[in-house]
């Protein structure tokens, strides 16, 4: 447990995948208070997302202790001592940050600690339902001056505080400036686990990928994968490249690879990334890496793609094949929160982009008291939405854990819970089965 003494920011850091843990235990450490230290604790929400140790290991964000728990385990750890942090990272689906916003208000502590929430990449679906499930937080961050707008437009049309959207970028942007090197020619894909969702379009990329290849049989073509078969993501990746690579005719040429590890390594190397709306073009544009965002399958919004319209990047795997490394617009990309060419887009004025986050965290910090936290979801505004939505995070209408045993006669909407606690011990079951069981069973077929 952190120290009380310490004049470090103590912070526990909620997150309930690889990339939301990723996300969570960045940004504390970018918006903490300058000139303090920050001695991070880390919590993994049970469930069918919870990554494991090696998915942790390979998106490279450390702690003091990170362990797995129930929402409302964290909530107990919370009430059993008020003063263990100084400050809440929620890095959590929206529902999730919902729950324990209200089951944190409903702790009562006389003390609280500052909440801080926000989004892991690109918000380009459910915008209004993902925003109003976060309000309530302390701080709401917005990734880029574009998203801010966004944000308080919403707050700000339904009547909600906007006061706690605050402007900064995606934490784990960085890496050298990209510099091309003699002899080097190499293409990275950043896949995503649901996009494309279909094994119809996800066949079509990597037919075009195998294509590219041999097309240009001096040039490394790497297919950067998300997991390894069997761990599970944010989203659920139902048709996997590694099977369709597997089940490919004649197998995959030479100078094609499918690679694990973090994507700031694979970026080094990167003299073009490719990808249908995966965050990592954003990581890439940071660093000035020609960047392709693909056209093949539409600009559509199931997609995501539709957010780098303006963007210089989109581009269609033919034109790739021509030679074509698109060249990202300036304006667009500052708009974005990544530095994309120009005097004033350096890393200096990235790192002055969490200036306003850990000017706002300071004072919360350093006030005489928070104010109660207040969602706009409420049992008067959504009486038909919210106990539903706090009843499979075990918790009543009001914020309270459910007591144990419960049955469906106790109280409305207990029943969904009961069913929900049973498809959480299912999931469990399932992700230990395919994360555990299932490699040793390949591992012994293989002897």
């Amino acid at each position: 447990m952190p120290s009380r003494t310490s004049h470090a920011v103590r912070v526990a850091v909620l997150a309930d995948s690889d990339t939301r843990w990723k996300w969570g235990a960045l940004t504390a450490r970018r918006i903490a208070p300058a000139g303090r230290e920050v001695e991070l604790s880390g919590f993994l929400l049970r469930g069918r997302a919870t990554p494991t140790a090696r998915q942790l290991a390979e998106v490279g964000a450390e702690a003091a202790e990170v362990r797995e728990i129930t929402g409302t385990a964290f909530l107990a750890a919370l009430a059993a001592d008020p003063e263990a942090y100084d400050l809440v990272v929620l890095a959590l689906v929206g529902g999730g940050v919902q729950a324990m916003l209200h089951g944190i208000a409903a702790l009562g502590l006389a003390h609280r600690p500052v909440v801080v929430t926000g989004y892991v990449g690109v918000v380009y679906e459910k915008l209004a339902d993902g925003l109003l499930l976060r309000h309530g937080a302390d701080v709401v961050l917005a990734n880029s001056r574009h998203d801010a707008h966004r944000f308080r437009g919403v707050y700000e049309g339904v009547g909600a505080d906007a006061a706690c959207v605050t402007e900064a970028a995606l934490p784990f942007l960085g890496g050298a400036r990209y510099a091309p090197q003699e002899g080097r020619d190499t293409v990275v894909f950043a896949a995503q686990p649901s996009v494309p969702v279909t094994r119809a379009d996800r066949a079509y990329v990597l037919r075009r990928l195998i294509e590219h290849a041999r097309l240009h049989p001096r040039r490394e073509v790497l297919l950067k994968l998300r997991s390894r078969v069997g761990e599970q993501t944010t989203h659920v990746e139902e048709f996997p490249y590694q099977r369709l690579a597997e089940r490919t005719p004649g197998g995959l040429p030479s100078n094609l690879r499918l690679v694990h590890g973090n994507m700031g390594e694979v970026l080094d190397r990167a003299d073009l990334l490719v990808t249908v709306s995966s965050t990592a073009a954003l990581e890439a544009l940071h660093r000035r890496i020609p960047t392709a965002i693909l056209t093949d399958l539409g600009i559509r919004e199931p997609l995501g793609n539709h957010h780098f319209i303006g963007s210089g990047c989109l581009a269609s795997f033919d034109q790739l094949d021509g030679g074509l490394k698109p060249r990202a617009d300036a304006v667009w990309a500052d708009r974005q929160g990544v530095a994309a060419g120009g005097a004033s887009s350096g890393e200096g004025s990235y790192a002055a982009a969490f200036d306003q986050a850990r000017d706002r965290v300071a004072k919360l910090l350093d006030g005489p008291g928070l104010p109660p936290i207040s969602p706009y979801y409420t049992r008067t505004t959504a009486p038909g939405y919210l106990p539903q939505l706090l009843a499979r995070h075990r918790l009543d209408p009001d914020g309270r854990p459910l007591p144990a045993g419960a049955t469906a006669r106790d109280a409305s909407g207990m029943r969904r819970a009961v069913r929900q606690a049973v498809r959480g011990a299912a999931r469990g079951a399932y992700r230990h089965g395919v994360q555990r069981v299932a490699p040793v069973i390949r591992r012994m077929g293989e002897l």
